[in-house]
Order: structure tokens, then C-alpha cells, then sequence
């Protein structure tokens, strides 16, 4: 390169970087471009095709800013307005490049959150993320093109806004997956109301959780940047933390319950629920406590960490189970006939037939009792509808014993006197003015 130089008489290289520019472009746009263009349209993927897209776009302005920065050198300024054209043409092909990736970083994250639904709202702040990393990398070469001395304030200020940047994109990932787990709990459950209220009361608790943790992590590293020791506002917290675990230990483990009641679905408001042996139907369910009313309408309010079980009688479907009894003297077989009759002539009444959810099942015997055989059947019907099917079923029944002449017995005592009994004495204590006791001879 110096020989050539000196053969020239003024630098080669002022001429040869940008001829070698211009060559590697136009062979890019002439032979490059059309064969990637060529194999991208073979594929499937439409991802090929972006990233052709991309850089057809980026080689002819990168190209001509590279030719203007070579050529520059020629023009007849004074030193110093030349170097600063040529900074100037140097930030402008740093912020090309940036803008273009830019294009091809957002191209790419579309194209991922198209493949799959749903993703773009999760994919989103990524984008953002990306274009804050990127402008962030191309002010930091402006000001080294600039030969601007970044100061500790300076650099300070950089981290900080790196750090605000990234604690909104984490918040808003965070956000958004919980919306994405409110919109998955309103499709599993049925009752769309309770559903919604449930996924809101979980929604809120991680989003104030995890605002509070990241928000607590960021204002940490900032006070770091600012040469702050925190190592005794961390050591204070966890202390302050450990005082307050410990003195209100059965108030978190109350909320931690609670938590995980809401979160597994354990019961709903308006199910008929039995927790720790108490039944009722449940008023609220609340982060600390849930409510109970039973039959009588005693309410009954249960701490959430000290309930050890819990039996939902109404979650999905609900069984009415019968025990019916006749005399042995009955056919069994053509008592389970007439109980599968009533059974269908149940499922065809519109009243009921929108309650039960499928036919009554005759189980068969179950039991040999002192003065009856015992028939078990249940029939399947909608949650908290089961006592309503239920009573309608035992009335029919009944009607259909009578008109057929089925004895449903009671217990009873059949009482025997053999012909051989021996006579007895009863005494009789009469009162003193009959003259005492009298004996009666049997």
C-alpha cells in the first residue's frame, strides 16, 4: 500500500478501500442477492425471505456512505470541517447499520410470534428490549467516533437507564404471562364469572409480588451505581423480614394458603363444600380466610392455614346417590326395571332433564338387611342440583312402589307364644286403701 502511494503520490487507500467497497456491493447485489433470493423462494420459511429483504436494504446505503467517506478525503476543506464531515459520515453508517437490524431483529420476533399463538404479546418486549441494547450500542460509537471522553457520571447514567429499561421489559414479560394465566383459567372453568374473579385475585398477587421483588433488585443496583454500600440495607431488610416471618408466621401461612386454594381451584364461592367436618355452601375465599355458611345459616369462617380437609360436593357434576328397600318377599329384578322407568320418565320431564346429566344407574344389591333387600342407584345431574334431582326421584319412587304394590318395609318384630307357655304371677302393689298388695294368678 505504500508503494503504491508513493507510485500515486497521495494514499492508496483513499481510493482503494472504497473501489474494493464498490466491488464487494455490486457483486452482492448482482450475483449474491439473486442466488440467496433464489433459495429463499424454495423454502417454506418466510424467515429466508426477511433476511434477504434485509440486506438487499442495507448493502446500497452502506455502500454509498462508505464511497462518500472514502472520497471525502479528496475534498478541498480545511482540516478540521474534513474530519468533522467524516465523524459525521461515520455516525451515519453506525445508525444505518442500527436501524436496519433493528428491522431484522423486529422481522425476527414477528416471525417467531407468528408460528405460534399467542406468543406476540410475550414476544413484544423483547422487541423493546432490542431496540433499547441497539440504540444503546450506537450512541456508545458515535461518542467514541466523537472522541468524547465518557465520564463515571456518564457511564453511570448509561447503567442506570440499562437497568430502568430492563425492569420495565421484565415487569411487562411478567405482566403479560399473567394475563396469559387469567385467560387460561377463564377458559378451564365453566363458571365464567367465579372465573374471572379467581384469575383477577391471582393476577393481582403475582403482579404485586413481582413488582415489588424487581422494583426492590433495580432501586439495589441503582444505589450500587451511585457507590452506595448496600450491604446494610440488604442485611436490614432480611432482618426486618425474619422479625416479621417470625411474629406474623401464622398470618403468611393463612396467605400462602390462600394462595394455593385459589390457585389449585379448590373450591369456589357458592359450592357445597364440608371443610373440617362443617358443611355449608362457601361465601368467599379470601387470601386469608374462607367463609362457610351451613344449612341452619351459622357462618362458620376458617383460618386458610388451618384447614386440614376440604371435601367439594359441587365441583363439575355431582352424584345423588338412593338406598331404596323392599321385601324379601319382592322380585328384585322387576324392581330394578321400574327404578330404571322412573329413572327416564325423570330424564324426560323438561324441568329436570336440563339438571341431570345422564341416566339414572341401577348399581343393583348392595345389602342384606334384618327385614329388606337394599337396591343401590345414583343418578348424575349438574353441580348443586343434585338435592333437587334427588327429592323429585325418591317422590316418584314412591309413587311407583304404591300403584305397582311394592312393600318397602319398616323394621319389625314378630313375637311368638308357644302352646306350651306356664302360667305366671304378676304382684300388683295397690295403694293402702284397697288393703295393700293383691296377688293375681295367670
Amino acid at each position: 500500500m505504500e508503494q503504491l502511494s508513493s507510485y500515486l503520490g497521495f494514499e492508496a487507500r483513499y481510493i482503494v478501500f472504497p473501489i474494493i467497497v464498490l466491488l464487494v456491493g455490486a457483486a452482492t447485489k448482482i450475483i449474491v442477492h439473486p442466488y440467496m433470493k433464489r433459495w429463499a423462494d424454495k423454502t417454506v420459511n418466510q424467515l429466508d425471505n426477511k433476511v434477504v429483504a434485509y440486506l438487499d436494504s442495507l448493502v446500497t446505503p452502506l455502500v454509498l456512505l462508505t464511497l462518500l467517506y472514502g472520497f471525502s478525503h479528496w475534498l478541498p476543506l480545511p482540516a478540521k470541517r474534513l474530519l468533522n464531515l467524516q465523524k459525521g459520515l461515520l455516525i451515519l453508517i453506525v445508525l444505518v447499520v442500527a436501524y436496519f437490524t433493528t428491522r431484522l431483529v423486529s422481522s425476527v420476533i414477528a416471525f417467531a410470534a407468528s408460528s405460534r399463538e399467542g406468543w406476540q404479546r410475550f414476544l413484544q418486549p423483547f422487541q423493546t428490549l432490542s431496540k433499547v441494547i441497539l440504540v444503546l450500542i450506537a450512541a456508545a460509537l458515535s461518542f467514541k467516533i466523537l472522541d468524547v471522553n465518557m465520564s463515571d457520571e456518564g457511564i453511570r447514567i448509561i447503567r442506570i437507564v440499562g437497568i430502568v429499561a430492563g425492569s420495565f421489559v421484565v415487569l411487562r414479560i411478567i405482566k403479560l404471562a399473567v394475563a396469559q394465566v387469567e385467560h387460561f383459567v377463564r377458559q378451564k372453568d365453566g363458571a365464567a364469572i367465579e372465573a374471572q374473579k379467581r384469575a383477577q385475585t391471582l393476577g393481582k398477587i403475582i403482579n404485586s409480588a413481582a413488582a415489588v421483588v424487581v422494583v426492590s433488585v433495580s432501586v439495589m443496583m441503582i444505589l450500587s451505581e451511585f457507590s452506595m454500600n448496600i450491604m446494610p440495607i440488604i442485611t436490614g431488610a432480611g432482618i426486618a423480614g425474619l422479625a416479621i416471618g417470625f411474629g406474623a408466621q401464622n398470618l403468611v401461612r393463612d396467605v400462602i394458603s390462600g394462595f394455593f386454594i385459589i390457585l389449585e381451584d379448590q373450591i369456589r364461592v357458592g359450592d357445597a363444600a364440608t371443610i373440617n367436618g362443617v358443611s355449608g355452601n362457601v361465601e368467599a375465599i379470601k387470601l386469608r380466610t374462607t367463609i362457610l355458611r351451613d344449612f341452619n345459616g351459622t357462618v362458620h369462617i376458617f383460618p386458610n392455614g388451618e384447614i386440614k380437609q376440604v371435601a367439594n360436593h359441587t365441583k363439575e357434576y355431582s352424584y345423588y346417590a338412593i338406598d331404596v328397600g323392599v321385601a324379601y318377599k319382592e322380585n328384585v329384578d322387576e324392581v330394578m326395571d321400574l327404578l330404571r322407568e322412573t329413572g327416564s320418565e325423570l330424564l324426560e320431564d323438561p324441568q329436570f332433564a336440563k339438571l341431570i346429566l345422564s341416566p339414572l344407574e341401577v348399581l343393583g344389591v348392595d345389602s342384606f338387611g334384618n327385614s329388606q333387600v337394599t337396591i343401590k342407584m345414583r343418578i348424575k345431574t349438574q353441580p348443586q342440583q343434585q338435592w333437587v334431582v334427588g327429592r323429585e326421584l325418591r317422590r316418584r319412587i314412591k309413587n311407583a312402589f304404591d300403584s305397582h304394590k311394592i312393600e318397602m318395609p319398616f323394621p319389625h318384630m314378630s313375637v311368638y307364644f308357644g302352646e306350651a307357655s306356664k302360667p305366671f304371677e304378676i304382684n300388683l302393689h295397690d295403694n293402702v286403701e284397697n288393703g295393700g298388695p293383691k296377688k293375681v294368678r295367670g
